[in-house]
């Protein structure tokens, strides 16, 4: 098969990873971005979100407070680790074996980066036979 026949297969894949990393952070922040694009390549999933900092944030950055804001924004990444693997892992059937996570202030675009024990396939499964 070429790749243009796995090509909507992996679209509905990269549209249900962004879904499943803005839902975390919905959860866990009480909003969450504004735009999120998920891609992957052999084993490696990237997520970018734009717009994901919540009115207080913006406040205190206005306010000079870019330290504060960084570090209580690598907080809730750590408390969302958790469910964005298990999100990851139910999706690709793979086993998350690393999860990078970045925000940027200015612009308000962070990413969360997943590195998985094999290439995703997006292959259906073999038929099963008795």
């Amino acid at each position: 098969m070429t790749d243009d026949e796995h090509a909507p297969t992996s679209a509905r894949l990269n549209q249900a990873i962004a879904a499943a990393v803005v839902r975390s952070h919905r959860r866990t922040v009480g909003r969450g971005p504004t735009t999120a694009r998920a891609f992957y390549r052999h084993n490696i999933i990237a997520v970018v979100m734009r717009d994901a900092l919540t009115r207080g944030e913006r406040t205190l950055l206005a306010d000079g407070k870019q330290e504060l804001v960084q570090r209580f924004r690598d907080e809730l990444q750590r408390t969302m680790r958790d469910d964005l693997v298990s999100e990851i892992e139910r999706l690709t059937a793979c086993k998350v074996v690393a999860l990078m996570s970045a925000t940027g202030l200015d612009p308000d675009v962070s990413a969360e980066v997943f590195v998985l024990d094999r290439p995703i396939s997006t292959e259906p499964p073999p038929a099963v036979t008795d």
